[in-house]
């Protein structure tokens, strides 16, 4: 697995589609660096890209606020059917079945939904466009379900309306931002298909 940059407190690495990002990435990585690791934020388990973990209780508590004061900037890059705005920046409410493990927009707030909203710019366009996305809020699927909702699913996402013969959503965690120890990092990885 790619490390990006480790230090006494944190470990931050690309994690690879297809490991589960709360057990399999923690173990990799406690395999290559030794002593314990603490998950701070999370990513489908079909979904790749740069992750920050912390190395200590500490650092989990420290990194912890970090997310909760929104200092952490999580940005994307994904690839969706057709055409979406040049830039936009949205906001929904998004209700999220656990049964069917399935989100959905809503129109009304009522118990379990919550507010969700990111911005993003259109990268490229035609009947695939790349785009690059700003999270806001860290809901489960919520980049998924935003863009599926406005009739642009992301290639590869069969849960969501995608129809084609990709594997895994075109989704990838690109950058993070963050404060750690008085100075802002920035890790900053693309995928293939965004190069």
């Amino acid at each position: 697995m790619q490390q990006l940059y480790s230090d006494d407190g944190i470990a931050v690495c690309v994690k690879p589609v297809g490991l589960d990002s709360e057990g399999e990435v923690p173990a990799e990585l406690k395999q290559q660096l030794g002593g314990e690791i603490y998950p701070v934020h999370r990513l489908d388990k079909n979904v790749g890209g740069v992750m920050v973990y912390a190395r200590t209780k500490q650092a989990a508590a420290a990194l912890s606020k970090v997310i909760q004061d929104g200092q952490m900037v999580k940005e994307y890059v994904a690839v969706v059917h057709g055409t979406p705005p040049e830039s936009g920046d949205w906001e929904d409410l998004l209700f999220k079945d656990s049964r069917k493990n399935k989100v959905f927009v809503v129109k009304r707030e009522r118990v379990g939904v919550k507010k969700a909203r990111l911005e993003f710019t259109r990268l490229s366009a035609g009947e695939r466009s790349l785009v690059r996305i700003r999270l806001h809020t860290g809901r489960s699927h919520q980049i998924r379900v935003q863009f599926a909702s406005r009739g642009y699913p992301l290639v590869g996402d069969h849960k969501y309306g995608s129809r084609d013969e990709a594997a895994a959503p075109l989704l990838f965690s690109c950058c993070l931002r963050f404060p750690w120890k008085g100075r802002e990092r920035i890790f900053e990885v693309l995928p293939e298909w965004a190069q």
